[in-house]
């Protein structure tokens, strides 16, 4: 992993649904790697994430190489844990349920 640049921009694509008209994200450019990382595992559904691709220059990384890159030791940004993710999912619905 140590020639991967988290810093570098990256396109993170959609997977192909055919049943669908649209996948459940459209196409989205980030500044750096590592935002375009944690968007796709932290804030897709798995269902989107599947099939889904990151372009970072040349390199392509499917869900598994995604996975591996949020995965890696040298991952810049600070990884949300499970408690975090239920403390935002209850902090979301409660502020919409106000």
């Amino acid at each position: 992993m140590s020639a991967f640049s988290f810093n570098k921009s990256a396109e993170l694509f959609p997977a192909a649904i055919r049943k669908k008209k649209r996948a459940g994200f459209a196409y989205r450019r980030f500044d750096t790697a590592a935002d375009a990382v944690r968007f796709a595992i932290e804030e897709l559904p798995a269902d989107s994430l599947n099939g889904a691709y990151l372009q970072v220059d040349e390199a392509r990384f499917d869900q598994n190489g995604i996975r591996t890159l949020y995965n890696s030791k040298d991952f810049p940004l600070a990884r949300r844990t499970p408690a975090e993710s239920d403390s935002v999912e209850a902090g979301t619905s409660a502020d919409a349920a106000a």
